[in-house]
C-alpha cells in the first residue's frame, strides 16, 4: 500500500509521525516545522483508511505496522524515530514488537498498550447520519452532526475530513464504512512475546485518562527502557493543546 505523506526538513535523522483515529497528517503540519528545525527530517504519514491514503477493507494494527515497514523500505529510511499519537501510538507499538531492531527510538503520545473500550459510538452515529449526497455546504453537515456530538471543537476537527468531489458531492477522507465496522479493533491491546529494549517515551496529558499510573507496570513489561512524561495543561491532544511543551519533551528525550 502506497501511503500518502509529506516531508518537512532535509538532511536530518528521519522522524515519522502517525496521527490518531479520524485524523490525518494535516493535523501535524505546523508542529512538524518546529521539530524539523531541531535537525530532523519529518515524514508525516496518512495511515490506511485515513486522509489521502488508500481505503482498504483490511484494518488492523498488524496491517498498519506492515504499511509503516513498507513505507520505511520504499523511502530507504534507516534508523528512524517513530512517533504516534493515540491510534498512531498503537501502530508504532505494534511495529516495535513486530519489527524489533529496525528503528532508533519510539515516542507514544497519550496511549498505553492496554485494551480500551469502544467510546466513539455517538461520533460514528453522527458521522453516518450526515446525508452526504444532500449536502450543499459544511454548515448543513454540522447541523446534523451536532445532534450527536455537542462539542464544537470535536465537530470542527472531524468535519475537516469532509471534502467536495469532482462531481460536486461531498465525501469523507476517512473510510467511514470500515472504521464503523471495525471500531473495536482500534482499542485492542498490543501483545509482545519479547520485550522491546529501544529507548521509548510515553507522553501523556495531565488532564487525560488514557494513560494511568496503574498502566506503568504493563508499559515497563513490554518496553523496559520506557520513561513517562506528563504534560501539564494538556488533555488527549497534547500536540494541539500544548505544542511548545510537546516539542520540548520530544526533543529533550531524543537528544539524550
Amino acid at each position: 500500500m502506497t501511503l500518502n505523506y509529506k516531508k518537512v526538513g532535509e538532511g536530518g535523522q528521519p522522524l515519522i509521525i502517525l496521527h490518531g483515529l479520524f485524523g490525518s497528517l494535516d493535523n501535524w503540519l505546523t508542529l512538524s516545522k518546529a521539530i524539523a528545525n531541531q535537525g530532523y527530517t519529518v515524514y508525516l504519514v496518512d495511515q490506511r483508511n485515513h486522509g489521502r491514503s488508500p481505503h482498504d477493507d483490511a484494518f488492523s494494527y498488524e496491517h498498519m505496522a506492515a504499511d509503516l515497514k513498507e513505507f520505511l523500505e520504499e523511502h530507504q529510511l534507516s534508523n528512524p524515530v517513530l512517533v504516534g499519537h493515540s491510534m498512531g501510538g498503537k501502530t508504532v507499538m505494534q511495529y516495535a514488537v513486530t519489527y524489533p531492531g529496525t528503528f532508533d527510538k519510539l515516542v507514544v503520545v497519550d496511549m498505553a498498550p492496554k485494551a480500551y473500550p469502544v467510546h466513539h459510538g455517538d461520533i460514528l452515529r453522527g458521522l453516518n447520519a450526515v446525508p452526504l449526497h444532500e449536502l450543499e455546504n459544511r454548515n448543513q453537515a454540522d447541523e446534523t452532526f451536532a445532534q450527536y456530538e455537542p462539542n464544537l471543537g470535536v465537530r470542527q476537527f472531524l468535519l475537516k475530513n469532509l471534502y467536495r468531489k469532482e462531481d460536486d458531492t461531498f465525501d469523507w477522507r476517512f473510510n467511514l464504512q470500515v472504521l464503523t465496522r471495525d471500531i473495536e479493533k482500534v482499542g485492542v491491546p498490543i501483545a509482545a512475546t519479547e520485550a522491546v529494549t529501544a529507548p521509548t517515551l510515553f507522553m501523556r496529558g495531565a488532564k487525560s485518562d488514557y494513560v494511568l499510573d496503574t498502566d506503568q507496570n504493563m508499559i515497563k513489561k513490554i518496553f523496559p527502557n520506557a520513561e513517562l512524561d506528563t504534560i501539564a495543561g494538556a488533555g488527549h491532544w497534547i500536540h494541539a493543546e500544548q505544542p511548545k511543551a510537546f516539542v520540548e519533551s520530544l526533543i529533550s528525550f531524543l537528544k539524550k
